[in-house]
């Protein structure tokens, strides 16, 4: 579940059970790191974007790698979550394509801007977030590898290095749209990646 943008600056909330606590920490702390970054961002603004005081936002994570480590997990299982979905909706293995491309899309297309905790962080230094990150990239060919392996008799070998293309295709071309200030509608441009990846993986013949 993704956190709600935050509770306003003034005042402080009232006290909520913990696991909303949490989930509205979580909202404002995404908002001042997607702002902001990692390195600029501040538990005390966070603490007062969520209206509570830095002693209850301390209760909740002991610091702010903590913190930010919460929200990569989100987010990367959402993204993650996302493409298992996709591959598992259909048998028509172009839709497959077309549906794990869309997710990226919408990943991205998110106006929250979390996307840039997961595939433009900058705190890829930190093993405990490259961890993560690369945990979900792989996650993600893993899944469509197997559907890939399984459909068309490939050694997994082979079956991973189409996968990581297919990902790598899909995360460079939705970032570079977004970036692009959606030139191209984002219907078209899932259209047109998903053909240019269709007529290179649909040539695989089934198993």
């Amino acid at each position: 579940m993704t956190a709600d943008p935050a509770a306003p600056r003034s005042g402080r909330t009232p006290r909520l059970p913990r696991t909303a606590r949490r989930f509205q920490l979580l909202g404002a702390a995404r908002e001042v790191f997607v702002a902001q970054g990692y390195h600029a961002a501040a538990m005390d603004e966070i603490a007062e974007r969520a209206g509570v005081s830095k002693p209850v936002l301390y209760q909740h994570f002991p610091g702010k790698l903590e913190l930010y480590l919460a929200l990569v997990d989100e987010h990367a299982e959402k993204l993650v979550t996302s493409v298992r979905e996709a591959l598992d909706s259909t048998t028509d293995n172009q839709l497959r394509v077309e549906r794990s491309i869309r997710a990226y899309f919408d990943f991205v297309n998110d106006p929250s801007g979390a996307h840039q905790l997961v595939l433009e962080s900058d705190l890829r230094s930190e093993p405990a977030v490259r961890e993560r990150i690369e945990d979900a990239f792989a996650q993600c060919v893993r899944s469509i590898a197997a559907t890939i392996a399984a459909d068309t008799g490939l050694t997994q070998d082979e079956a991973d290095l189409l996968a990581v293309g297919l990902v790598g295709l899909a995360e460079t071309c939705s970032r570079w749209w977004l970036v692009r200030g959606g030139t191209v509608s984002s219907e078209r441009a899932i259209e047109t990646m998903s053909e240019l990846a269709w007529h290179g993986i649909g040539g695989y013949p089934r198993a």
